[in-house]
């Protein structure tokens, strides 16, 4: 399985986990897991999800997932589940 790790960090508003979750859905691209938090006013949320149906490469699929979060006002990551373990692997 193609895991993948997405962050989505910036201040609260309206629409955000809809717009995210829109174009995972858009994509077949299927949540596996996830956390969301606010703080103080501060969105965030992290989402593992299975990216073997999506049609898109790796690249794209995080580029788009990264204009999607300027459009909404967001910082939205995508990472391999392997890169981000061993980014946070202590």
């Amino acid at each position: 399985m193609d895991r993948t790790i997405i962050t989505v960090v910036g201040k609260d508003c309206v629409g955000i986990i809809a717009k995210v979750c829109t174009y995972l859905a858009e994509n077949e691209v299927n949540i596996l897991d996830i956390s969301q938090t606010i703080v103080q006013g501060f969105f965030n949320m992290m989402m593992v999800v299975d990216a073997n149906a999506c049609k898109k490469s790796f690249t794209e699929f995080a580029t788009e997932l990264e204009a999607l979060g300027r459009e909404i006002g967001v910082v939205i990551k995508a990472q391999h589940e392997n890169i981000f373990d061993s980014m946070h692997r202590i």
